[in-house]
């Protein structure tokens, strides 16, 4: 094609782009009267329009006269409030408030299991029985001994009182008899022990032995679970430690038992941060009346803290240049802009630190034509948040971490 053709083209085609754009967008005269290209705008508004626009800022006219209107057509969204760090959830495990593993004393050959395994026991039942038959026999040869003992003594105190015994037989007398006393208890003590009883009330696990087993004290016989009350063991960031405190409320959820929540308190924190995983063990406490819950389950527990507030913007009022982010703020028909740092952000909502108030209006669409200080018109946008309605507090996505997890 000839160089000739080609710029006939070219300029064809820019022409075409030039009119599709003033025609598509609505700032098109005003980016040309801006730029002293007001001559060019093939869509200029209307005289009436004109008119009603200086009526509206009657200090535009003065300030943009000779070089058409200035406004910028941008659309505004009110500023909201967000809270973080509202609430932490963490996993832990749950374990009955006593629990206590149960051992015999003495070795020796299971003679008798009286509880049935599973079931509930009161302190002081019999879990199992060992035989006893030399214990018994050593019992009734010392309550014998007891027996001559006391009557020999009976005799030589009748013997001094009529002077045909001496008081130190007597006191030797005596002596017997008390030593005698004391063989009988260790004989009962003995026979006591061939006996394991429950240390405490609760639920009896399964039991690791049978009718004739032959244990020791290192044999595990059963274990005993108090689950009147149920501790949750959990781990939560070093960060949250000023907020562990004992009695602070807590709510738990059973990850088996989604739906139901349980209400509790925290009832223990660890002195101390684990180097390893920067985090700091706390146990809270539940009520477990119905007996719906077992030692070993997991939950999430969730603790609430009074959280932080910041100004909550749209995420396309969100602008960048070399200095860093701003949004362009709307106040009386002018913007301004209003650096900011963001603190969070998800899909709907971005909080920032900045100099915002709820209910201030941010420009969402528009931003390319809007200067400092110049004059803005809100076209098609939200509208104001009504008179004496405070804006609603949107919650962030709240920190979550897993027992043993660290942070």
């Amino acid at each position: 094609m000839k160089l000739w053709k080609q710029l006939l083209l070219s300029l064809l085609l820019l022409a075409v782009a030039f009119v599709g754009w003033s025609w598509l967008y609505p700032g098109s005269h005003d980016v040309l009267a801006r730029n002293g290209l007001e001559r060019i705008s093939l869509f200029a508004p209307a005289e009436g329009e004109a008119k009603s626009n200086a009526a509206a800022a009657p200090g535009a006219a003065g300030r943009g006269r000779g070089r058409g209107p200035r406004e910028a057509l941008v659309i505004v969204a009110p500023v909201g409030e967000g809270l973080v760090n509202d609430k932490l959830t963490s996993i832990g495990t749950g374990q009955a408030v006593r629990s206590v593993s149960v051992k015999t004393l003495v070795a020796g050959q299971i003679a008798e299991i009286p509880v049935r395994p599973g079931g509930k026991v009161e302190r002081g039942d019999v879990l199992i029985r060992l035989d006893a038959a030399e214990e018994e026999l050593a019992v009734e040869r010392a309550r014998l001994t007891v027996n001559d003992a006391k009557a020999k003594v009976d005799r030589l105190q009748s013997l001094v009182a009529s002077r045909a015994a001496s008081s130190v037989e007597a006191d030797q007398a005596q002596n017997a008899f008390e030593a005698a006393q004391v063989a009988l208890k260790e004989a009962e003590l003995d026979l006591s022990r061939r006996t394991v009883t429950a240390p405490i009330s609760g639920s009896l696990g399964i039991l690791a032995v049978n009718i004739g087993d032959y244990v020791t004290s290192q044999s595990e016989i059963a274990s005993i679970d108090d689950r009147s009350e149920i501790l949750i063991e959990f781990f939560v960031p070093e960060r949250f430690t000023s907020g562990m405190q004992v009695g602070k409320q807590v709510t738990a959820v059973a990850i088996s038992r989604p739906g139901e929540v349980f209400e509790g308190e925290i009832f223990a924190v660890d002195n101390r941060v684990d180097q390893a995983s920067r985090t700091l063990r706390v146990r809270a406490r539940i009520a477990n009346s119905d007996d719906s819950l077992r030692a070993g389950m997991s939950f999430e527990v969730t603790v609430g803290f009074e959280g932080e507030r910041w100004p909550a913007v749209d995420p396309l009022a969100i602008q960048w240049d070399s200095t860093g982010s701003y949004v362009w703020r709307v106040q009386d028909s002018e913007a301004s802009r209003v650096n900011v740092t963001i603190i969070q952000r998800n899909a709907e909502t971005v909080l920032v630190r900045a100099d915002l108030a709820a209910g201030d209006e941010v420009v969402t669409e528009g931003v390319q034509s809007v200067r400092p200080g110049a004059e803005v018109r809100v076209v098609g946008g939200s509208a104001r948040p009504g008179a004496g309605q405070e804006p609603t507090a949107q919650r962030m996505a709240p920190d979550t971490t897993k027992a043993g997890d660290g942070a």
